[in-house]
This record gives C-alpha cells, structure tokens and sequence, in this order.
C-alpha cells in the first residue's frame, strides 16, 4: 500500500467519524480543503462515493459506512503497534486528546501539567475545555474528564484528584443588605444566581448535612453555566453563587466572598477520566491516568 492511499484512508475515516471536515482536519492537523481533496482522490480512484455531501452535513453512504466499519479496528491495530515502540523508550511520545469541563479543567488538570509534561517530554497533551456534554468517541478524544453519575456505558472510568466540593458564596455587601441564610430553607428569601447546564436547563443546589438532604430550585434576576462568571456576579453583590469551592477560594481568602452554609456543603464529588472500554490505552494515556489518579 503507498503512503498516499493510507493517508486518504486516513482522512476518511475521520470525516466518517466526525461527521466534518473541518473537524477531521483539525484532528489531523491540515485544511479542511486537504482533508476534502484526500478523500475525493480516494472516491476517484475506488469509482465509488463514500460521503454524502450537503451543505449542512456529510454522512456516510452505505460503501463509505463499510469501509469505516473494517478500518476502525484497523487503525485502532496500527495505533497498538505503534504504541509498542514507547516500550524502547524512556517516556511515551504522540498526542493524548482530552475533553474536560471548563468549570473545572484548571484545577483538575492544572497543578499536573507541569509534572506530567516535564517526566514526559515526548507527549503532547491536548485539552478542549467545555461544559457541553461530549461524545469523545464521535469527536476523536482519547479520554474525557466527568462526574462518574453522567458516565455512558461502554467506558472504563478512573477516579481522579481532586475532590470537589461546593460552596455558596456571597459578597459582604450583600450579606449585610440581606441577612445571612442559616440553612438551605432560608434561601427562598434570597437573591440566588442560577446554575444553568450548557443545554440552558437549570439545576438545583444539592446539600446534605449529616442525613438530612436538601434540594433547592433557585430563582432569580441571573443564570449563567460559567462558574467564574457567577463568581463575579457574586463578587458584585448580585446575590447568592453556588460553585465549585476551587472557583471562589482567591475571592474567599482574598475577602471579596464569604461562605455561607458551610456546614450543609460537605458532599464531595469524585470526578473520573474516562475512556472507550473496548479501544487501546496507549502509554500516553497511561501516563495521564497515573498523573491524576486519585490514590
């Protein structure tokens, strides 16, 4: 096989994958036009067209959704062999993909960059930070980071540092304007900043104290799904934020915030890497599961 017929499989595959060209060229490193050339020099040569092309969407045809189906395990095999070349390394090469909430990327993945890339000068880490709701298979991830209840079947999932935890948080301004809220039931006479999903749902704050459990539904004038933007607003006195601890912590030391319900906040939540079950763990992958492994 030329290399030229492996590259336009290449291009393919990922157009199949991803649905895009565009996406598949940034997953390979190339114009969207270089992927779109590649994969008609491909449908030229084999006289049959594998993509259905609108304007709005490509998708598979019935030859093109076979040839993805026997090249998928095929390049997941290519990527395994590959891989056995880091066993004559000192440090595993090539990319690691990873999706993560942009709620919460820095703090997850910040304090391990430095080590994990300084013991392993040979990979390169790339992370797309986003609150939306990933299919990292379809969108060409290795691993994604989540909380272990939103977890699809089909992954394997490891625990990872740190805990999070959150917190409500107000301004002192706002706390000596409104009262300090002394448990979750006094909320209902509060100004609440809401949390909103990026599918622009929203969801209750969740407290727990001892065995009692709390949900509360806020209301109010502001609702964002960035947690540092309700942070602000909370700095600015617009009322009660309930974020990740990690998020308002320089606010809290700083005195710009105050907690507030601290004993109802004490649930911890495990977040998880995960990856496709059935697919290759290369030594890159392994490499940024033992750096964030919760022990």
């Amino acid at each position: 096989m030329r290399a030229t017929d492996l590259a336009e499989l290449a291009a393919f595959e990922a157009v199949a994958r991803h649905r895009s060209f565009r996406r598949a060229g940034e997953e390979r490193g190339v114009g969207a036009s270089a992927i779109s050339h590649a994969v008609a020099g491909l449908e030229a040569r084999l006289g049959v067209r594998l993509l259905n092309r609108t304007t709005r969407s490509v998708s598979p045809t019935d030859a093109g959704a076979r040839l993805l189906a026997q090249l998928t395990p095929a390049f997941d095999g290519i990527g395994s062999a590959l891989d056995e070349v880091n066993r004559f390394r000192d440090s595993p090469f090539g990319k690691v993909r990873i999706n993560a909430p942009s709620s919460v990327a820095p703090f997850v993945l910040g304090p391990a960059l430095g080590p994990l890339l300084e013991a392993n000068p040979h990979l390169e880490l790339e992370v797309v930070a986003t609150d939306r709701l990933v299919d990292i298979v379809a969108e060409g991830f290795d691993a994604g980071i989540r909380l272990g209840e939103s977890l699809s079947e089909g992954m394997t999932a490891v625990r990872i540092r740190p805990a999070l935890r959150f917190a409500v948080v107000a301004s002192p301004a706002y706390l000596a304007r409104r009262g300090t809220p002394l448990t979750p039931r006094d909320l209902a006479e509060h100004a609440c900043l809401q949390n909103l999903y990026p599918s622009g749902r929203r969801y209750p704050w969740e407290f727990r104290n001892g065995a009692e459990t709390v949900e509360f539904q806020p209301s109010g004038a502001f609702a964002s799904d960035d947690h540092a933007l309700l942070v602000r607003a909370a700095i600015a006195g617009l009322g009660l934020a309930y974020v990740w601890e990690a998020q308002a912590e320089r606010a809290i030391h700083g005195g710009a915030l105050m907690r507030v319900l601290d004993p109802w906040c004490e649930a911890q939540e495990w977040l998880h890497l995960y990856f496709p079950s059935r697919r290759h763990v290369s030594a890159g992958l392994r490499a940024v599961i033992e750096a964030l492994r919760a022990r």
